[in-house]
């Protein structure tokens, strides 16, 4: 309705819902109008001169297995699904990507595979059997449709092991990486050929780590490489200066792991003899590879976000990234049950709490998987993903496509995290938590957690 000038229109906030028991679902609600004047009912005030973080997005990973399930679709199924995901308008628009380098636990292959893999017992210094062309068949030419469907999406690359030729066990899984000048030397340049090769294909990679979950010394049957502190020192040492003048936009990220040591990682430390480097983050951020190094990206088993605030705390001057965290369920456990808890415990810690300290990103694992949280080749098998596909081809939405949806939706990249009163804390004291951000465009993002 038209206003006069002398009583201009109270300004109203859009609401948008979603409740644990799964009758709205990312639903947009009546607008509440602001009124002057107190209120005696539990208030947030939104302190717009008090900012934090500038966002870089909200998302998740398209692993191998993401890729092939969305593969098998039919064309028009597999393209409103990617639009559920990346689609700002449409979908969520997803911002943000997190892509392994080769093989995770989460592909669809029977083998387990890097870029420049060798039979047992020769070696590539040369790296003159590097491709990408596993990639180009599913994994590319979905990322390319993500950048289209959202062009403001950033992408972040995490390798689960360098080539098998370069470890002491000669196996993807497991072992380290060999502790020769002439190994890390040849893994900066597999790295940057990575880059290289992605950046043509249509997909610069904007963040990459070397080395995912490097204290995950036993990893279940999948690539994984034990990766002391003072190597991937070493690693980041010979990869920065290459990396900046091959691709100047590449920032590398340390460490990728949990907010604190995880106690399995511990004792398997301990068993092989091994300093289990509780410090891991602050030791490569207090060593001399720490000029090549943009921040740290964590990991949610282990610990709590604070961390990530202690880190900020000492090191203010490095960014801080949250980059993995999946759903997961006990095995018997009802579709309701797993809806109910996955929302609570993720809008409470990762949307809301790593946020409130200081990530620049919050990513979840697999974007995609079957109704069965698959395929796998080791690994996690009680996994979930933003997006489940059906046996019958139905892609159904899942707690984390509404935990990441309420950042994703309507915090735009560059966004900037701005002061708001936070009852909350990440273990559940029954009051309400809450994160707020403004926007580029000057709009105002408050997202609030109540698990009342």
């Amino acid at each position: 309705p038209a206003t006069s000038k002398h009583h201009p229109a109270a300004p109203r906030a859009q609401v948008w819902l979603t409740t644990a028991d799964g009758t709205q679902e990312l639903r947009q609600q009546e607008p509440v109008a602001f009124h002057p004047g107190a209120s005696d009912l539990t208030t947030i005030t939104v302190d717009p001169d008090q900012s934090y973080q500038r966002m870089d997005g909200f998302g998740g990973a398209l692993t191998d297995s993401s890729a092939h399930v969305l593969a098998q679709l039919p064309r028009r199924a597999r393209d409103s699904a990617m639009r559920k995901l990346f689609d700002p308008e449409e979908g969520i628009g997803v911002s943000f990507v997190r892509q392994p380098v080769g093989s995770s636990d989460f592909t669809a292959e029977a083998t387990h595979y890097t870029y420049d893999d060798v039979p047992a017992g020769r070696t590539d210094f040369a790296l003159r059997h590097f491709s990408i062309a596993h990639d180009q068949q599913q994994i590319l030419p979905l990322l390319r449709q993500a950048k289209k469907l959202n062009p403001q999406l950033t992408v972040m690359a995490t390798p689960w092991s360098p080539p098998a030729w370069m470890k002491d066990n000669d196996s993807l899984v497991g072992g380290h990486l060999k502790d020769d000048p002439k190994v890390y030397d040849a893994y900066a340049r597999y790295l940057v050929k990575f880059v290289q090769a992605y950046a043509a294909a249509g997909v610069p990679v904007d963040y990459l780590t070397v080395q995912n979950e490097p204290q995950n010394r036993k990893p279940s049957a999948y690539p994984g490489t034990d990766l002391p502190v003072q190597q991937e020192a070493k690693v980041i040492e010979v990869l920065g200066p290459l990396l900046h003048r091959a691709s100047p936009r590449t920032k590398i990220l340390a460490y990728d792991h949990n907010w604190t040591t995880h106690p399995d990682d511990i004792a398997t430390a301990e068993k092989l003899g091994e300093d289990p480097e509780t410090d891991y983050p602050y030791e490569v951020l207090d060593g001399p590879a720490a000029k090549w190094i943009a921040g740290t990206a964590y990991h949610c088993y282990s610990g709590d976000p604070s961390a990530q605030s202690a880190l900020h705390d000492t090191h203010p001057d490095k960014g801080i990234w949250f980059t993995e965290c999946s759903g997961s369920h006990g095995a018997g456990d009802t579709p309701a049950q797993i809806f109910r808890s996955t929302l609570t415990w993720h809008a409470r810690t990762i949307t809301v709490g790593t946020t409130r300290n200081w990530a620049k990103s919050v990513a979840d694992w697999n974007l995609v998987l079957d109704a069965d949280g698959g395929p796998h080749n080791g690994g996690c098998d009680t996994c979930t993903a933003l997006l489940a596909v059906q046996p019958d081809g139905t892609v159904t939405t899942s707690a984390e496509y509404y935990t990441i949806g309420h950042l994703a939706k309507f915090v735009r990249p560059g966004a900037v995290r701005i002061g708001s009163t936070n009852y909350g804390t990440t273990g559940w004291n029954g009051r309400l938590t809450d994160v707020a951000f403004r926007n580029p465009d000057g709009s105002t993002a408050l997202v609030v957690h109540n698990e009342n």
